[in-house]
């Protein structure tokens, strides 16, 4: 599934090439985010090693996106913060709070914390329910 990323990789990261992939935007950012989450569970040698560094360094050159529409929206008394809809995303893809950690590159427990003070904002302490809703707002694509 990544053997096309992976080689782009292995080619840019001598050369310490960036702008290639944040210039492809948010899908590439994805895209590395779950690359990075296959390379973390897989035996790393030297090579494996300084590329993980490599996909950090790439990862931490995209531009922090700017609140949506969304995220303002008056449907909401409190709208969600940009990192909380992130993992309302995620979430909505079937992502466990260990994965949205390790592809965000935060702790679990900080995952933990933003689904709560999500639920909170959404009226819900269940994943499902607050998918539903979300949905509903049209803070979640269909």
């Amino acid at each position: 599934m990544f053997a096309s990323l992976e080689q782009a990789v292995t080619l840019a990261e001598p050369e310490g090439h960036i702008r290639a992939f944040v210039d492809e935007g948010k899908q590439m950012r994805l895209l590395l985010l779950d690359y990075r989450s296959k390379m973390k569970g897989q035996e790393t040698g030297e090579g494996k090693a300084r590329q993980l560094l490599y996909v950090d360094k790439l990862l931490s050159a995209f531009p922090q996106p700017a609140p949506t529409e969304n995220a303002v929206s008056k449907n909401l008394p409190d709208p969600l913060s940009e990192r909380e809809l992130d993992i309302l995303r995620l979430i909505a893809i079937g992502r466990s709070n260990q994965e949205i950690a390790e592809m965000l590159v935060i702790a679990v427990s900080t995952v933990k914390t933003h689904i709560n003070n999500l639920y909170g904002k959404l009226g819900t302490n269940r994943r499902t329910e607050a998918i539903a809703i979300a949905r509903e707002l049209g803070l979640l694509a269909d």
